[in-house]
């Protein structure tokens, strides 16, 4: 018998969820949004005093935040942060799996300490906060089949289309984007759904200033509605992929990226 068709409201009270690089940009934004949505966020990254600015912010607008330091390059760093974060919240239901660096130049100009910058953080990092989160979420799945988790790795269009002077940080979101689909089929029998989000060009505090030069206003003046987006714009989708409805979304990598890949 089918169900009943019913209004959908996105809320996360009582769900307890891990964000990383959420001292700026990008993450804090996805930190604000589930806090705006009712769960208690856990703000991960080195820069504390920054995470500590974001926690007051959400609990001025009535969300609750705790902070905890995490070094993505370390795994005794990982492992301390979650163990941090579970016991200061709870245990984490859903992960926004976000830290990210990159840097500028040719293939043949990246040296050892350029490809290891950027390897590390990008992808050996975003691997191992997903392996050790999934292991907590995976043990309390064995003791009730019911429960539900969600990780949320944050990739890129730049996984998907290599795009000129950032080839490295192309390939990294590249390994982000398997990486993801590895993870959705063996922690899918455990509740565990694991899917992608590939933003476009989202104006960030990052990269706000190069948007205002000559060559960014050309770069925007080649997107097919010349513009950017804000990190609002990714709002509905991370909650959708967030909530207990996306339970049939497991493995998919989604753009959003103003119709970029489509050209």
């Amino acid at each position: 018998m089918e169900e009943p068709i019913v209004g959908i409201e996105v809320n996360f009270e009582g769900k307890i969820a891990l964000v990383t690089g959420a001292s700026s940009g990008l993450g804090a934004r996805f930190a604000k949004a589930l806090a705006g949505a009712g769960a208690q966020v856990v703000l991960a990254s080195r820069r504390v005093d920054r995470l500590k600015e974001l926690r007051a912010e959400i609990e001025a607008e009535g969300g609750a935040a705790h902070v905890v330091t995490l070094d993505v390059t370390d795994l005794a760093s990982i492992k301390a942060a979650i163990a941090h974060a579970e016991t200061e919240a709870g245990p984490i239901d859903i992960l926004v799996n976000n830290s990210g660096v990159s840097t500028t130049q040719r293939l043949l100009d990246v040296s050892p300490e350029d490809y290891a910058y950027v390897m590390d953080t990008n992808l050996r990092g975003a691997f191992f906060v997903a392996q050790q989160t999934a292991k907590r979420m995976i043990a309390r799945a064995k003791g009730d089949p019911r429960k539900q988790h969600r990780i949320i790795n944050i990739a890129s269009v730049a996984g998907l289309r290599v795009m000129p002077q950032i080839g490295i940080y192309c390939m990294s979101k590249a390994g982000v984007v398997q990486m993801t689909k590895a993870m959705a089929v063996e922690w899918g029998k455990y509740n565990i759904n694991v899917n992608a989000i590939c933003p476009g060009y989202i104006r960030t505090e990052i990269n706000e200033d190069y948007f205002d030069t000559d060559q960014g206003i050309k770069l925007m003046e080649m997107l097919p509605r010349k513009r950017t987006g804000k990190p609002e714009d990714l709002d509905g989708l991370l909650l959708l992929l967030a909530a207990e409805e996306s339970h049939f979304i497991n493995g998919a990598i989604i753009t959003a990226d103003d119709g970029m890949t489509a050209q």
